[in-house]
């Protein structure tokens, strides 16, 4: 088994005329191939699946990820009642002995911290969406989002939080979300990559993001997420050098191609197919980006939409308009990074600061969206990693507070692509620390158990549930590596049906 495991990636693309003609053993090798398996005369990999599993109700994913953590206190999560309990030790039935980060756990309390911020009700069919003031621009689109009160995750700490929700595993080497949809579902436009990651400026830049967060893992090179800057080339190297022209540079290719071409046929990896497609994809693209880049065209009602900030290469504002100028032109997988969510003291400041960067871009985002006909199949999805506590970190007074890390439940919202606009779904208990039920009694939902737990939404069931919108049954997308079929679900994941419209 292992000798197989070693030799299948390897031999994924020999046919059975170059097996034998370079078979130095002849029938022995004919023999061993029997004893190894199949799989060495295999073709190159694709996906389990040969188109969607049944119809998608979105073509395009556009995830804004709030890197660090935003607070469901002083966003989303209105808990009023909190209030009354003011600095008061948060009760110990609540905590129930759940694990705390190292960085409270040498606290003497863990004193009750209620938002400073007022929120306000918006009506639709549903129970309403609390929004707070930090929000003011999103709270104009709450009709059009699902939010998602009920997202749970087992990590506690940022890298395996941050690479469980993207990867689906704590552990790296896995392949991300936007690469496995770009296995599934293929590209929409051969001049652009099918999965683009922009990282926003922000003025809290903490955490660092890793490039496996938008890798491929094991999957094959070519489904990686192309990081989009903004500041020189868009894409490094995107430019000829000095007195290289373009027919120069298509005839260097096509020298190159020859020799990997050559050394496919010779020894069979298809990470050399990979690699010719990404220079023949890097060719189109010094065509395709610069106009993709090239905001000048865009009309006076959008600016006024986005703000003036859009006008300023790497803002998170101009980062959304280039999320809708990506998705018109078929690109399929657009994130977007936010840093400097991870408030431990001083939240107050920083989550005004980093509200201020993002808010107007959300809402132009989806209004801009919708009045372009687009919002119906573009999946639009924000949040980050895990929430933070309902108590302090540090010393509390009414207007300055921290909060550590919370991974029990936070909150995530969805708009467009097939899920019901203007709902919340889920609920959380009084001190917004469990997941509760409607009696607001306190729910354990856990990953492994083979039921769903109704109102829960672990962040395994939120990328069931975003495969699913796109036409994907996320138990058959997977992927042999190893001897064994990789998923990105793990063996976990149910499809939320109650937030489909």
């Amino acid at each position: 088994m292992f000798k197989h495991e070693i030799h299948q990636e390897h031999a994924l693309n020999l046919t059975r005329r170059q097996l034998f003609g370079r078979a130095s053993l002849g029938l022995g090798t004919a023999a061993l191939t029997q004893l190894l398996g199949t799989d060495l005369l295999a073709e190159k990999p694709q996906p389990s699946t040969t188109g969607l599993h049944h119809p998608a109700k979105a073509k395009t994913v556009i995830y804004l990820f709030m890197s660090g953590g935003p607070s469901h206190h002083d966003l989303w999560d209105y808990k009023p009642k909190m209030k009354e309990m003011f600095g008061q030790p948060l009760p110990d039935h609540i905590r129930d002995g759940q694990r705390i980060t190292g960085m409270t756990a040498g606290q003497k309390t863990l004193p009750v911290c209620p938002s400073k911020y007022q929120f306000t009700k918006h009506e639709n069919n549903d129970r309403g969406v609390w929004v707070s003031e930090l929000l003011p621009h999103t709270a104009t689109v709450a009709k059009d989002l699902c939010v998602i009160h009920s997202t749970f995750t087992e990590a506690i700490n940022h890298d395996p939080a941050i690479t469980y929700i993207q990867t689906g595993s704590q552990i790296p080497g896995r392949p991300s979300l936007g690469a496995w949809l770009s296995y599934g579902l293929g590209s929409m436009n051969e001049n652009l990559p099918n999965y683009v990651v922009m990282h926003a400026k922000t003025n809290y830049a903490e955490q660092s993001l890793f490039s496996r967060l938008w890798g491929t893992g094991f999957l094959p090179s070519d489904y990686q997420g192309i990081l989009l800057r903004s500041q020189g080339d868009p894409v490094l190297y995107l430019s000829n050098p000095q007195g290289v022209s373009s027919s120069d540079r298509r005839a260097q290719l096509d020298t190159l191609t020859q020799l990997n071409q050559g050394l496919f046929n010779r020894f069979g990896d298809p990470e050399i197919l990979s690699r010719i497609k990404q220079h023949e994809m890097a060719y189109r693209m010094q065509s395709s980006v610069p106009e993709l880049m090239d905001l000048s065209q865009e009309s006076k009602d959008t600016f006024e939409l986005y703000g003036e900030e859009a006008k300023q290469p790497g803002s998170f504002a101009a980062c959304c308009l280039n999320a809708r100028r990506l998705a018109q032109r078929g690109v399929r997988n657009i994130q977007i990074f936010h840093r400097g969510w991870d408030a431990h003291g001083n939240l107050p400041r920083e989550h005004e600061s980093q509200c201020k960067d993002i808010d107007r871009g959300c809402a132009a985002l989806i209004k801009d969206l919708k009045r372009q006909g687009m919002l119906d199949e573009t999946l639009v999805i924000w949040g980050g990693e895990f929430g933070r506590t309902a108590y302090c970190q540090g010393k509390l007074t009414n207007e300055n507070y921290g909060r550590d890390h919370h991974p029990r439940c936070f909150t995530v919202w969805m708009a467009g692509g097939g899920v019901k606009p203007g709902i919340t779904f889920g609920q959380t208990d009084d001190y917004g620390y469990n997941i509760a039920d409607a009696d607001g009694n306190p729910l354990k939902p856990q990953p492994g158990k083979e039921k769903w737990t109704p109102g829960t939404m672990h962040i395994h069931d939120l990328n069931a549930t975003i495969l699913h919108l796109l036409g994907i049954d996320h138990t058959k997308l997977t992927y042999r590596y190893q001897g064994r079929d990789f998923r990105l679900t793990d063996v976990h994941g149910h499809v939320v049906h109650d937030i489909l419209a």
